[in-house]
């Protein structure tokens, strides 16, 4: 694989210019669709600078959280900005933070935002993912089908022909893309391309990481935890959407009942005496972004009727 080439005296990271190509052409993607869809970016030159520092800053945490192993046998690693270690993801959701926080003095909401943040993100993740494939990272289990890939690097721990689940992720991301272009098309309600690609792509990553070989850091729950998970999401939006119609008094009531029944359970939970099964942190995240934008999607169309 192409991991690194020379140029002169510099070496150069292959999956650098991908992660360099992505961020150039979703931003080109995000500006157009924002503009076809008669949203402002006039804030993107008056708080650009807030948009670029969180966009590297959440794209190293995220990128040291994912390889954490490294950072702690090397912790000084961490302020080697130069290794290549970014997330894409990460600085997406960076510029989605910022965004969350400026639409909330604005007249359009921040899930409008989504619907444009979320296909400029799918069509950069797939080139993200192109330069996982050539770097060697996030590789995958090994396998007996004929389209298998070897590597030759220290860095992946199999010799023997492995899944390239990078590929499977960056082909995923680029049908996402037409298909949420698609959804834009005729949707006629705000949260329509988020959800579908939220809910799609939460569906895969949890199908596509079962392919995965290399080290994550392992979620282990039960069967109950996932019920008790939902229950608790639906809970929170059946109590944000109907919390303007409730009076303060059964407001204060409901939140402790919350409280008291989902903190209980994390607590007596340890003395439960149910099976676990491991979960890669990535598929477990996949399960909550499903259920937040589901929980979002619904509370956003209760409060905005007309969008």
């Amino acid at each position: 694989m192409f991991e690194a080439f020379s140029i002169g005296p510099f070496l150069v990271w292959t999956n650098v210019i991908f992660l360099l190509l992505g961020i150039w052409l979703s931003t080109e993607f995000f500006l157009r669709l924002a503009n076809s869809a008669n949203l402002s970016v006039v804030h993107f030159k008056e708080h650009a600078l807030k948009y670029l520092i969180s966009f590297i800053i959440m794209g190293r945490v995220v990128s040291i959280l994912a390889n954490y192993r490294i950072y702690i046998k090397d912790p000084l690693r961490v302020f080697i900005v130069w290794d290549g270690g970014f997330s894409f993801l990460g600085g997406a959701i960076g510029i989605g933070l910022v965004l969350y926080l400026i639409t909330r003095m604005q007249r359009t909401t921040f899930l409008q935002w989504l619907d444009v943040l979320l296909p400029a993100a799918t069509f950069g993740l797939m080139f993200e993912w192109l330069g996982k494939f050539f770097a060697g990272r996030a590789y995958g289990m090994p396998t007996d089908m004929f389209w298998g890939v070897t590597y030759d690097t220290i860095g992946v721990r199999y010799v023997v022909p492995i899944h390239p689940v990078q590929l499977y992720y960056a082909f995923f991301f680029f049908v996402l893309t037409f298909l949420l272009l698609l959804v834009r098309k005729h949707s006629k309600r705000a949260g329509s391309e988020t959800l579908f690609g939220i809910l799609l792509a939460a569906g895969m990553t949890f199908f596509f990481e079962y392919f995965r070989g290399d080290f994550t850091i392992p979620v282990f729950a039960t069967r109950l935890d996932m019920i008790v998970l939902l229950c608790m999401f639906i809970s929170l939006g059946l109590f944000a959407a109907f919390d303007i119609s409730l009076p303060t008094s059964l407001l204060a009531v409901s939140q402790f009942l919350l409280i008291f029944i989902f903190g209980g359970y994390l607590i007596a939970r340890n003395w439960l005496p149910y099976p676990t099964f491991e979960l890669r942190f990535s598929q477990f995240l996949s399960l909550l972004a499903a259920l937040a934008v589901i929980d979002y999607v619904f509370v956003h169309r209760r409060k905005f009727p007309h969008l």
